[in-house]
Order: C-alpha cells, then sequence, then structure tokens
C-alpha cells in the first residue's frame, strides 16, 4: 500500500521508520496529550514497529498504522483500530513537532479514510483526545466528525492527572461522500 496526496505519501509504518518514530515517539513534548506515549525507550519503539510490519500482513488486521512522508522524510503516522468486529476504525495521528501547523496530520487521515473505507468497507469511525488538544480537535472537523461526548477518566501516560476527553465520530453513508 502506497498512498499519495497532494504534498504526501503514506506507506506501511515499520522498522525502516524506527529513527524517526523514536524522535517524536519519545520526546514527552510531542506526545503531551497522548494516552499511550512517550515510549520509554528505543526497544519499545521497535517493538512497536516489528508489530505493525506484521499487522500489515495479517488477512484481518486489529490495526494499522501508516508512516506519513513529506519530501522524502518521515514526520508522523495515521493509524486505525478496528472495533466491532472490524465496522468501526478509531483513528489517530501523530506528527513531528517541527511540523505541526501545516495541515498534514488532517491531509494524511483523510486519505488514509478513503483508503480504508474503499479496501476493507469501514463507514464509521471514531476518534478521541485530550479535551485541551485543539490541533486534534481541529483534525477531526476537518475530516467531518462530531463531537459525541466529552468525559472524565483520561489518563495519558506522561501524567496521572484525570484529564477530560472528547469523543467524536463520523458515518459515511457511501464511498463517494469521502
Amino acid at each position: 500500500m502506497i498512498l499519495h496526496t497532494k504534498r504526501l505519501m503514506l506507506e506501511p509504518l515499520g522498522t525502516k521508520h524506527y529513527e524517526t518514530t523514536y524522535r517524536y515517539s519519545t520526546d514527552p513534548e510531542n506526545s503531551r496529550m497522548m494516552c499511550f506515549l512517550p515510549c520509554d525507550d528505543g526497544n519499545e519503539v521497535m517493538r512497536y514497529l516489528k508489530k505493525c510490519e506484521l499487522q500489515w500482513n495479517q488477512d484481518l488486521p486489529e490495526y494499522l498504522d501508516a508512516a506519513i512522508i513529506n519530501d522524502g522524510v518521515h514526520i508522523g503516522a495515521v493509524s486505525i483500530e478496528f472495533l466491532e468486529n472490524g465496522t468501526v476504525g478509531e483513528l489517530g495521528w501523530i506528527i513531528n513537532k517541527s511540523q505541526w501547523g501545516k495541515g498534514y496530520a488532517a491531509e494524511a487521515a483523510q486519505c488514509f479514510v478513503q483508503y480504508i473505507t474503499e479496501y476493507l468497507g469501514v463507514m464509521k469511525y471514531i476518534a478521541h483526545c485530550d479535551a485541551e488538544n485543539y490541533p486534534s480537535v481541529r483534525v477531526m472537523e476537518k475530516l467531518g466528525m462530531k463531537r459525541k461526548s466529552i468525559h472524565g477518566g483520561r489518563k495519558n501516560r506522561n501524567s496521572d492527572e484525570d484529564r477530560m476527553e472528547y469523543l467524536y465520530e463520523m458515518t459515511i453513508s457511501k464511498v463517494n461522500d469521502l
């Protein structure tokens, strides 16, 4: 799978992306509002990337992660976890902080949603974010997602603080709606 947008290329995330993934996934500032990041060390990053490669080879993957490439440089990732027997996709993304504010997350996520919808038939998507993660809120809204709820109980990995979390959702009625 290789996907292209106007500015980006998406390809399966894997061990060849180790160094750049390590940079953004171990940086506390880059991942401060994430539930599962920052990674503790390079071993954790490598284990995850190996799992990503295995998922791309499954007939029915649990999740898929795509590397976001801009001008030949890996700048982040977009992901989907398959829920409810593969009928719902939970979206996620991360962009290296040096590339924030350029619209790359929304562009990559839109492309990935189109691919997942066309090739795997997923029509319902959800996404969560820390209620103070305004850039992720903007990405979800650019995708056409609507806020469904706000609730407490979110624990970001680098904080013991109980946080508020938004849930966004969208249902695509037909592939042509993308």
